[in-house]
């Protein structure tokens, strides 16, 4: 018998509803099996903790006096883009100090702002009649701007891959840093509390979604760019590739810097560790079969990023219970493996977003559209313009 969004969520209301995290549901259905889960359990939170570069955060500063429309604006020293309108800005993540080169970008203004730190804000601007005013230097924070919303244009990467290196030289990347001759290999993802690999045909996920976003409530805005489900899939419906993204959207000023963490990857750049968790609702017993997935019922491809092209060669699949055990084998050797995401903040997260529910805190939204099963990913050709 299937259950509705509305149906939870009376549940939620009441207090009865029954919910486990994306761990918890592979015992249960283990020990009661697909049917009486079903019946029994309601919602399953799911999560993931890692680097996730394409993000940033849409900022209004209010208007000085007299009113300037900003041309050129730094946080920090970190530039931001202007072109939306007079004091509205989008800081990337990834974009690194004009003087503090790779140490401190965009995400470290971002995790500033929301741990309640001033900011140094510079710009400048032409002037015109209605905005004449041509530079200004201040500082901000959190509770002096107007509106500041994070707004990530790819995040929780359904899966991801593998990275090896079989140079002669130590290779730095944002997979983080990669030894020469196969001596590791790192990887990125909670594997079986991960929210895609949970929901593989996005029964339940989708635009609308709400969902736990760096320590707040936020939602599924859009589709993610690059989002290329993968036509390559398991007899449980997990991908092997890449496949789905999100973007994802919430306010800033609610989120917490223990779930929105920068990152500077030595001789690579800056990240962003972002924090999801993701409400499944439990409405029948085939989204049963996909919860039960284990990390060893999850593959992942093994890429050697030392070749610097877009199709790296490959040294075949590993599952996540094999890349956690802390090595894998390549060309019949062993190699250490280590992630690059936290599945322990992940864990941390599917229980707070778990706790949120229970307590009446937290209720599930109906998707407004699906998120799409197909798709292409598309690479970037150098072209003449006769050529094209």
């Amino acid at each position: 018998m299937e259950k509705t969004i509305e149906e939870i969520n009376q549940k939620i209301k009441k207090g009865t509803a029954v919910i486990l995290n994306a761990e918890e549901i592979i015992g249960y259905v283990k020990e009661k099996g697909v049917k009486a889960t079903a019946k029994d359990v309601d919602v399953v939170t799911t999560a993931t903790f890692g680097p996730m570069c394409s993000s940033g955060a849409f900022i209004n500063f209010g208007h000085s006096d007299p009113p300037i429309k900003m041309g050129k604006v730094w946080l920090n020293d970190v530039p931001a883009y202007a072109g939306i309108a007079a004091v509205d800005i989008y800081i990337g993540a990834t974009e690194p100090s004009e003087t503090r080169g790779l140490d401190y970008g965009g995400a470290h203004v971002i995790e500033d702002l929301i741990a309640g730190r001033s900011v140094k804000l510079k710009a400048t601007a032409p002037g015109t009649d209605c905005y004449p005013r041509k530079e200004i230097e201040t500082y901000v924070t959190k509770d002096t701007i107007n509106q500041a919303y994070l707004f990530n244009p790819r995040n929780a990467y359904q899966n991801y891959a593998v990275a090896t290196n079989s140079s002669n030289r130590t290779i730095y990347t944002y997979m983080g840093k990669l030894l020469p001759k196969f001596t590791n290999a790192t990887f990125s993802s909670a594997g079986q509390l991960s929210p895609l690999l949970n929901d593989p045909y996005y029964r339940t996920i989708g635009i609308g979604t709400r969902i736990f976003l760096g320590g707040a409530d936020g939602y599924i805005s859009w589709v993610g760019t690059q989002h290329n489900p993968s036509k390559e899939r398991l007899a449980n419906g997990t991908p092997t590739g890449l496949a789905g993204t999100l973007a994802v959207i919430g306010d800033l000023k609610e989120m917490s810097a223990r779930y929105i963490r920068a990152a500077a990857f030595k001789k690579y750049g800056i990240s962003m560790f972002v924090g999801i968790g993701i409400p499944i609702p439990v409405i029948d017993e085939e989204m049963v079969e996909f919860l039960k997935i284990r990390d060893e019922d999850i593959q992942v491809e093994i890429f050697d990023y030392s070749v610097q092209r877009r199709n790296k060669p490959s040294y075949g699949k590993v599952n996540y219970k094999e890349l956690r055990s802390g090595t894998i084998k390549i060309n019949n050797r062993s190699v250490r493996t280590g992630p690059i995401s936290s599945y322990a903040r992940a864990m941390e997260i599917a229980d707070l977003l778990k706790d949120k529910i229970s307590s009446g805190k937290f209720y599930l939204t109906d998707m407004v559209q699906p998120l799409p099963l197909n798709g292409e990913c598309r690479s970037l050709e150098v072209l003449s313009q006769e050529e094209f």
